[in-house]
């Protein structure tokens, strides 16, 4: 929802947030991707109803590294898939930033051929698509054998480059909002060869800015981080704490930790509908664990429909 206001200038600040008065106006978000890819889409799924402005990084390192040279830049990162899995990569860089999880955006990953306006689906002769993309897309490939395969490093990018390279006879697989921003006309919706495939994308702030953006509501979700020693049943011991406390284990992730033969790193998400016995379950556990980090509280995200 946007705000017509008249007579008054927006003052920004050296961090690119623009205010009239006290109110913020545009809230920045980082990205990986170009625009009109799916972090884009999650970004904007999650803002529905405030203005923002998109910053691309060309990998999730760089989307980490400027939101640590800029405090109020927001980031937004895909941590695991339905069909993929987690993005063990992804895991790491939140250990070692100072961002703190805002909040979550499920989204359903569906793909569309798109190709320049005008086209039939029988004139094109090349697709070009991230090469996970593709194999996601298998099915439909398989059902046009005559297609040439090009693989491109992004989704939105392959849709971006037929639109500006004017590449007649080629079309991207991609988003639909990547063929929409790029003016290309989609062909087939739904390609994607199982119908199930989601991504779920963490919201990010610096821990200086995650006050701003409070839990509402009883319940929520907690994503926390800490290790255990290499000794028998210190696992076990924890979950048994969480499940006492009635709070429902919803993902574990381990990863060793280098230097620290046969120990562990275990990223936890949780879910409770009871904030004191939250509260309890985490001053139980800690005392359990080393390192123990609570990486953010916020609401849980219903699973989108299909």
């Amino acid at each position: 929802m946007h705000e017509q206001i008249t007579n008054m200038d927006p003052a920004p600040t050296t961090s690119g947030i623009f205010y009239i008065g006290r109110k913020k106006l545009m809230e920045r978000i980082a990205i990986q991707g170009i625009a009109g890819c799916f972090h884009e889409t999650a970004a904007r799924t999650w803002f529905a109803e405030r203005q923002i402005e998109i910053v691309a990084c060309r990998s999730f390192d760089e989307l980490f590294a400027r939101m640590a040279d800029d405090p109020a830049l927001l980031g937004i990162a895909a941590i695991e898939n339905t069909i993929a899995g987690s993005l063990l990569p992804n895991h790491e860089l939140l250990r070692r930033s100072r961002a703190q999880i805002i909040g979550e955006q499920k989204l359903r990953i569906s793909h569309v051929v798109a190709a320049l306006p005008g086209q039939r689906l029988e004139d094109i002769r090349e697709v070009r698509s991230h090469p996970i993309a593709l194999m996601q897309c298998g099915d439909f490939l398989k059902q046009h054998p005559a297609l040439t395969i090009v693989e491109h490093d992004d989704t939105a990018g392959s849709a971006r480059d037929i639109a500006e390279q004017g590449l007649a006879r080629t079309a991207a697989i991609c988003g639909a909002d990547a063929a929409i921003r790029y003016g290309l006309e989609i062909l087939a919706r739904g390609v994607e060869t199982n119908k199930h495939n989601f991504t779920r994308f963490l919201l990010l702030a610096d821990r200086s800015r995650a006050a701003e953006f409070p839990r509402r509501g009883a319940g929520g979700k907690a994503s926390l981080l800490f290790s255990l020693p290499h000794t028998q049943g210190s696992l076990s011991k924890v979950l048994t704490v969480l499940s006492f406390y009635d709070i429902n284990l919803t993902k574990i992730q381990s990863l060793p930790i280098i230097g620290r033969e046969w120990e562990y790193l275990f990223y936890v998400d949780v879910s409770f509908d009871d904030e004191a016995r939250y509260r309890q379950a985490i001053d139980a556990a800690r005392p359990l664990t080393s390192d123990f980090r609570i990486l953010g509280e916020y609401a849980e995200c219903p699973d989108p429909a299909l």
